[in-house]
């Protein structure tokens, strides 16, 4: 008998596996999913079953790709035409050796949602463990936004699968969710990933309410961003995704070749550091530091352009491709060989973006210097307080709000630490804006350094 989670980084999405006498299944799995078969065939096992707990938003699910490869039965919810696998209702039971699994309908963050409901019958038909997928998180509960004509509908619904179906299965079921800190599917998502039903039913905040009619005010308030490739993730996770076969591979390139593809068209995603994309990038490139590309290249990225990359280390190829066949992009076509220092040798023209000291920030604000202080934190961040005279657009959303930027000259990014304000500098970069400028350190430092900050 064996239960193992799989963490996706970035992603902060958890998925399962779990068997025992020569079968096993998966829990919501990846699409790069050849660490489930590694598993499977360390423990001796074969994947038998795949099961979703829901049509996922924020990343593509790796069901067909894995049944594709084991011959898999999948199963979903009743609520969606799903236009693969075979739908699974309340009620229905799996057997794994002495695993049983129990389907529950838990909708609520959308209709379909399941969980399932693990026992070891070879001691009890007790409930041993649950999978919430996003219905219950460790901390949080499931979003309830994707349904803004229905949301009081859709709230009551996701009250009535915890507090009357979840967790009457017992204080000491533990807990197996979807995702976990991190994640976009929640904003307060305990960073441990162990937790019972009990233990969630007496401290997470969420649960913490005296009625249905509380909990619903509750979801209703709540402010939610929505990256519009989660409508490409609905799509494929409807349809079933194409599938990866062999794992994309770009080609390594020289700055003669890396050139002549962004002529063709090929869009550069630049995954070094902020320092080094300010210190010099080729022109066009988008800025995305390598552990911000899970969360950010479904913001920005089209779906129909090939994309290069531009790496601190050529051995980061494989982690860039897997964050980006996560989130559906499989047109990851090319890898400049040497980094930027194969481009700046073949004497090609490079740009920079002007790093600025969060000292002299604050000197400009004291002084009351003509700029613009572009702060593009999530609104939350804002309400915890903001540098006075900034402007706040979200960072996410700046493609699409450029006009809202004040005209006083330069344009200084600013975030919680400089990272999220490099990419914010590179779209502005490429927008046409001559005159940006980045602040390294950004919030972070300004609080260690004590500047002044205002409440909204």
């Amino acid at each position: 008998m064996f239960l193992e989670k799989i963490k996706s980084a970035g992603l902060s999405h958890l998925s399962y596996i779990f068997g025992d006498n020569g079968q096993a299944a998966v829990i919501d799995p990846r699409r790069d999913c050849e660490i489930y078969l590694d598993i499977a065939y360390r423990e001796g096992v074969r994947i038998t079953h795949i099961f979703e707990t829901h049509r996922n938003e924020d990343y593509v699910v790796g069901s067909c790709e894995l049944a594709n490869l084991t011959g898999a039965a999948i199963c979903h919810g009743e609520n969606l035409p799903f236009e693969f696998g075979e739908t699974t209702r309340e009620g229905d039971c799996f057997l794994f050796g002495n695993f049983e699994l129990r389907v529950l309908a838990t909708p609520g963050h959308t209709f379909e949602s399941l969980s399932f409901v693990l026992s070891d019958k070879e001691f009890s038909h007790d409930p041993l463990a649950v999978f919430t997928g996003d219905a219950l998180f460790i901390g949080d509960v499931g979003r309830t936004d994707f349904f803004p004509d229905k949301a009081e509908e859709v709230a009551g619904l996701l009250y009535d699968s915890i507090f009357d179906k979840i967790l009457p299965l017992g204080d000491e079921v533990l807990l197996y969710p979807a995702h976990g800190a991190g994640s976009v599917c929640g904003s307060g998502m305990a960073s441990r990933e162990f937790s019972s039903l009990g233990y969630e039913r007496r401290h997470n905040p969420s649960l913490q309410v005296k009625n249905r009619d509380q909990f619903i005010q509750m979801k209703l308030a709540e402010k939610h961003s929505q990256p519009s490739y989660f409508k490409k993730m609905e799509e494929y996770n409807l349809a079933g995704p194409p599938l990866l076969g062999n794992f994309p591979q770009p080609t390594p390139c020289n700055a003669d070749e890396f050139d002549q593809a962004v002529k063709e068209g090929m869009l550069v995603i630049d995954l070094r550091s902020p320092e080094a994309f300010a210190g010099a990038y080729i022109p066009g490139s988008l800025a995305i530091p390598l552990d911000m590309l899970p969360v950010y290249a479904g913001w920005f990225l089209p779906y129909d352009r090939d994309l290069g990359l531009v790496l601190s280390r050529g051995s980061d190829w494989k982690t860039a491709t897997r964050y980006l066949v996560r989130l559906g992009y499989d047109r990851i076509v090319a890898v400049l060989d040497q980094g930027l220092h194969e481009w700046e040798t073949s004497g090609r023209r490079y740009d920079r973006i002007p790093a600025i000291y969060v000292g002299e920030l604050q000197r400009r604000i004291e002084e009351k210097e003509e700029f613009t202080l572009l702060d593009v934190r999530k609104p939350d961040e804002i309400e915890q307080g903001r540098l006075p005279g900034s402007t706040h657009i979200f960072l996410g959303d700046l493609p699409q709000q450029l006009d809202k930027i004040p005209n006083a000259r330069p344009i200084m990014t600013f975030c919680g630490s400089g990272r999220r304000a490099i990419i914010a500098a590179s779209i502005l970069k490429n927008s046409g804006f001559d005159q940006v400028e980045d602040c390294l350190g950004s919030m972070a430092a300004c609080e260690e350094i004590g500047c002044k900050t205002i409440k909204p």
